[in-house]
């Protein structure tokens, strides 16, 4: 990085350039051997008492010294996307919970509180997608009562890494006493390539509707009978639902998958093998039948969530040309 003023590096940067994305050089003790700087590129998200706040695309907070500060100034935001879909973080976050609908819900101003009896984080937490109409710290007020009221841990789901994302928020949310758990990327990539895998796709049974054999092969379902509804309805609802599932040697399927069928956009979720018939191509198979499906309601781009950690995964679907949008981070109120 080179910050230069007549030949020497300047900090280019103040408080006032809090919201925008920014490129540091700074002086410190974790530099490598022989270096004396490190750099962070990310959103400012706040400058206090002598403090930067640097969220990267990642969602990582860095913590820098004003004083450790050598060179600093405000840079575009991450260039667009040059193959695949293009897509806007709003358009996407709202296709996205489109396809994970909870089975209640209440509008505070721009947010939505969603509640499912605590089926996954996604359909239990609070999704921010413009202005609650209140201060930040009343609206979380509001949103802790909400949730303590179902007797349910207060959530907030986040993102990070594409223009006109939440950084100030995630900000906002940790300076109040909430501390994040989970992070996952959201990736996307055109539909026909997926479409067009050489997968035998011959043994892939295609449902509108989920049945018990599927359910016992879905790892987020634990069986218990008064949860079902719950879980019954969240994986329902969307535009146009569709599970797949590749039959086993038992009663369970090898294979299953999810895929919701939303305009142009197609959603792959749950797509989970029995780990002991794993690197066979059925999970390709479940992904190119589904692709395929979406294809003939006239969808033409993908997208899909996978935790950060979940090597297997982000190397198949690498494979298929699936690549990152944005992060997306979920938010838990730290009770005292």
């Amino acid at each position: 990085m080179e910050i230069t003023g007549g030949g020497r590096l300047e900090v280019r940067i103040t408080s006032a350039d809090v919201g925008k994305r920014v490129s540091v050089r700074y002086v410190t003790d974790s530099a490598e051997p022989g270096e004396k700087f490190t750099d962070a590129v990310g959103v400012l998200t706040s400058w206090d008492a002598g403090v930067l706040l640097i969220t990267r695309k990642s969602g990582e907070s860095v913590r820098i010294a004003e004083s450790a500060l050598v060179a600093g100034k405000v840079v575009p935001a991450a260039p667009a996307r040059r193959r695949g879909p293009s897509a806007t973080f709003p358009e996407l976050a709202r296709a996205t919970a489109r396809a994970w609908q909870p089975v209640e819900s209440e509008a505070l101003g721009e947010w939505t509180l969603r509640a499912a009896d605590g089926f996954t984080r996604r359909a239990n937490s609070v999704l921010p997608l413009g202005d609650p109409g209140l201060p930040v710290a009343e609206a979380l007020t509001h949103a802790r009562a909400w949730y303590a009221a179902r007797k349910l841990p207060a959530y907030v789901q986040t993102a990070t890494g594409a223009e006109g994302t939440q950084e100030l928020l995630c900000a906002a949310l940790d300076r109040h006493g909430w501390r994040r758990e989970v992070s996952a990327e959201v990736r996307i990539a055109a539909l026909a390539p997926i479409g067009d895998l050489d997968a035998d796709v011959s043994a892939v049974r295609l449902s509108r509707t989920v049945d018990e054999p599927w359910l016992r092969r879905y790892q987020r379902f634990s069986g218990d009978e008064e949860a079902s509804p719950a879980v019954r309805s969240v994986l329902a609802s969307g535009p146009s639902v569709w599970f797949a599932s590749v039959a086993g040697t038992g009663e369970v399927p090898a294979a299953i998958g999810r895929c919701v069928v939303d305009g142009r956009w197609a959603g792959f979720m749950a797509v989970e093998v029995d780990p002991g018939q794993r690197r066979r191509g059925l999970a390709t198979s479940v992904m190119t039948a589904l692709a395929r499906q979406a294809l003939d309601e006239g969808a033409s781009a993908a997208w899909l969530q996978v935790e950060a950690d979940n090597d297997g995964a982000r190397a198949l679907y690498d494979g298929m040309g699936f690549a990152p949008h944005h992060h997306y981070h979920h938010y838990r109120w730290a009770e005292a």
